[in-house]
């Protein structure tokens, strides 16, 4: 089959935004230069999770007209996820960025190209994090915001909505939408992307469409990107029991959670203590890493939610 011009598509570039009125105002005219220049049906949507709906001075104050601006006071990134999906039913491709990111100066062109060429279900994009100051050794040397790059056309199995295309006439066939029960926990983008493979359709890695995740001081701390790992497992063992579906599926989950938990608990305390007798830093703050994801999978598990997204006044 001959693949159709990028513009021929009708697109909606969703951003999810809550109180970041500066990182709005740096994406959303690094958007709409990209619209322009893929050209066709293109429509930038700013969902704001925001209760007081702060975000609309900050579009209002653009006012470019391909910008659209929705209000979704209903508290949790899931609902925010979930008005992007209705507000884009007339709409092909939805493709999720975070508010505190920037695009690569090709990214929508190459994101919507992939699609083009292959027709998968979703297409991923790497993210790469930028500092608002050099982290501390401790964080660099335990690689907590390494993320992963694979050649493009890879299989994804997971993802999360940070750089992430739809289909949407797939994700309409297939009755998806987020998880409301993982608003305040985060994980949602994860479980929908599992049932969308688990539906037997393809996710695939586009590596040369990244975006820059601008990392804020508060996020440079080792408070932070411990409690990150604990989150990453956590909220896996929760989607792994939600495709596990049966009451038997969701107990051999729990119990491989639990036993993956223990496992890297483990491993990672010998890799602490390998540094701690002369191993160096890395091997460490890759043993803390190791055993905050284990802590994670261990005690979701046994029940027990993080709520990362949790709003305290």
């Amino acid at each position: 089959m001959t693949a159709s011009r990028p513009g021929d598509e009708s697109i909606v570039i969703a951003v999810l935004t809550y109180r970041r009125p500066d990182d709005l105002s740096a994406l959303l005219p690094d958007l709409v230069e990209q619209a322009s220049a893929l050209g066709g049906d293109v429509e930038i949507l700013v969902v704001d999770n925001d209760p007081s709906g702060s975000g609309r001075t900050t579009v209002d104050g653009i006012g470019d007209p391909v910008i659209r601006y929705v209000h979704e006071p209903r508290p949790g990134i899931s609902a925010a996820r979930n008005r992007a999906l209705a507000e884009s039913v007339d709409r092909r491709l939805l493709l999720f960025i975070d508010d505190d990111e920037r695009p690569s100066a090709t990214w929508l062109a190459t994101m919507v190209g992939l699609y083009q060429r292959d027709r998968p279900a979703a297409v991923v994009g790497p993210v790469i994090s930028e500092y608002a100051a050099e982290p501390e050794r401790w964080i660099t040397a335990g690689r907590f915001f390494d993320r992963r790059r694979m050649p493009t056309g890879t299989p994804v199995e997971a993802a999360a909505t940070n750089n992430l295309l739809l289909d949407l006439e797939v994700v309409r066939r297939e009755g998806l939408e987020f998880d409301e029960k993982f608003g305040l926990s985060g994980g949602s983008d994860t479980l929908f992307t599992r049932r969308l493979v688990a539906a037997g359709e393809r996710m695939l890695w586009c590596d040369e469409a990244p975006v820059v995740d601008a990392v804020p001081m508060s996020r440079l701390t080792r408070r932070w990107v411990v409690q990150k790992a604990f989150r990453s497992g956590n909220s896996w063992v929760r989607t792994s029991l939600e495709i596990a579906g049966s009451r038997l599926g969701r107990a051999g989950a729990r119990v491989e959670c639990a036993l993956e938990g223990a496992v890297r608990l483990g491993g990672g305390a010998v890799w602490f203590v390998a540094g701690v007798l002369g191993g160096g830093i890395g091997r460490r703050a890759r043993g803390v890493r190791t055993m905050a994801r284990g802590a994670g999978l261990l005690t979701g598990a046994f029940g027990y939610v993080y709520l990362e997204y949790r709003r305290r006044a």
